[in-house]
């Protein structure tokens, strides 16, 4: 009976624990993501680009037929579980910027929301650092 009780405590966490997540959060360019859940995984999708963005479009896409695509409303990340109720984790990021995807962490600390981005080991990759911001309405 302990045993089913601990297995619903750690199902119930888990499932909690993204919700610190689910949010609209600011980069550091300006323009606006929202995190969310995608079944039952949390990805990333840009919902609001700032009106001075030089790029409008995934023009560094690796795929030339996608280099088209608005960014606004693309997905940038994809697969993240709960680690614990501040931490994501095994997800891929996308980067429109280089066109690169990475493998990902992020971690919610109040307000703010740390992605770290990474190739083969996590020490070498980047870390940035997102803002929460109040729910803004998704572009088209």
């Amino acid at each position: 009976m302990r045993l089913v009780g601990l297995l619903l405590l750690l199902c119930a966490g888990a499932a909690n624990a993204a919700t610190g997540f689910m949010s609209d959060w600011k980069t550091p360019t300006g323009s606006i993501v929202r995190v969310y859940t995608c079944g039952s995984d949390v990805c990333l999708k840009v919902v609001k680009l700032d009106a001075s963005a030089p790029v409008t479009t995934d023009k560094q896409n690796p795929d030339a037929a996608l280099r088209v695509r608005s960014l606004c409303g693309l997905t940038i990340g994809t697969g993240f579980r709960a680690v614990d109720a501040a931490h994501l984790g095994g997800g891929l990021l996308y980067d429109p910027k280089s066109g690169h995807t990475y493998h990902g962490t992020i971690a919610v600390e109040g307000d703010a929301l740390k992605l770290h981005g990474y190739i083969g080991i996590s020490l070498f990759g980047r870390t940035e650092t997102w803002q929460r911001v109040a729910a803004v309405e998704a572009c088209k």
